[in-house]
């Protein structure tokens, strides 16, 4: 059975997924949040194979996410567009979660900070209207406008307001 192709469902999440769910996009786009924009640099800091990291770099471009920009010489720049740039906090969340989760007694192997203060970034939490913490069990999941039947059925109708 062939693999399911996530670009084609209705879902946007699994759709997001089909773009930043491949193993090195997330780790292409974390480089480019540090500052990264040279394909050597890329290659470097990854130590991922050179025909890997090209193809990471034109699925990333394709998708909109980074575009290949000219630069002195016959290099290119690598540039987060708009919607790069919009994944920001997915990367400082999975950061975070990974910070927590996924280091060794040591910590984090990198820190982030505010350029201008020295304080610590953070990953953004969900919060209420209110400003409270929010979890899984606070949320109410309801069809949203480009709903099929099937999640109509599944989770209600959208509620205006």
């Amino acid at each position: 059975m062939g693999r399911t192709d996530f670009t084609q469902m209705r879902c946007p999440v699994a759709r997001a997924m089909a773009v930043l769910g491949e193993r090195w996009a997330m780790l292409v786009l974390r480089e480019c949040f540090y500052g990264t924009s040279r394909f050597d640099e890329f290659e470097r800091n990854l130590g991922i194979a050179p025909n890997i990291l090209s193809a990471r770099l034109r699925d990333l471009a394709m998708h909109g996410l980074i575009e290949k920009l000219p630069a002195p010489g016959a290099r290119h720049d690598y540039r987060l567009t708009e919607k790069g740039r919009d994944a920001f906090p997915v990367f400082l969340a999975l950061k975070g979660w990974a910070d927590r989760w996924m280091t060794g007694p040591e910590g984090p192997p990198v820190v982030l900070e505010e350029r201008g203060t020295g304080a610590p970034v953070r990953s953004p939490p969900a919060l209420s209207s209110t400003g409270a913490p929010l979890q899984p069990e606070d949320i109410r999941v309801l069809a949203g406008p480009g709903a099929s039947e099937a999640l109509r059925a599944r989770f209600g109708a959208l509620v205006d307001g």
